[in-house]
């Protein structure tokens, strides 16, 4: 029999060759778990949060137009660059005729067809809305 070191040293041999692939070609690498205090994987949104500075939000002044004759003459707002001014209104009958019979407001569902997609979707739209309206009625 073979002594008792020489056998120990040939299982771990044995072992380390059986662990390794030796057969293939490229690295391997492992992907190491890594968990928070809290228990949750690192960078899932888990675990202590640091907490900041509490401070109050300051509002942001908008500039707004209060000039009346502007207001009146132009189309505020219509300008995107920081050169040049906004879109100067012209006079009706300068704009197509067809500007003028545009629907601004939408059509109510009883004069819509039952057989368009359009209806169907405005009825599932109104459907939701009356849910969510029972639903914020409730009292638990």
């Amino acid at each position: 029999m073979y002594p008792g070191p020489i056998v120990r040293s040939f299982l771990q041999i044995r072992q380390t060759v059986s662990k390794s692939n030796i057969h293939t070609l490229g690295a391997c690498f492992a992907a190491v778990k890594k968990t928070s205090a809290a228990g949750g994987v690192m960078g899932l949104g888990k675990g202590k949060k640091k907490a900041g500075k509490l401070t109050t939000m300051e509002k942001k002044v908008l500039p707004v137009e209060t000039d009346p004759e502007k207001l009146v003459n132009y189309v505020c707002g219509s300008n995107i660059y920081t050169t040049g001014e906004d879109v100067k209104i012209k006079d009706d009958s300068e704009y197509p005729e067809w500007l003028w019979t545009l629907r601004t407001e939408p059509v109510p569902i009883e004069q819509l067809d039952p057989n368009t997609k359009e209806y169907w979707l405005r009825v599932r739209a109104a459907g939701m809305k009356r849910n969510n309206k029972l639903r914020s009625l409730r009292k638990f």
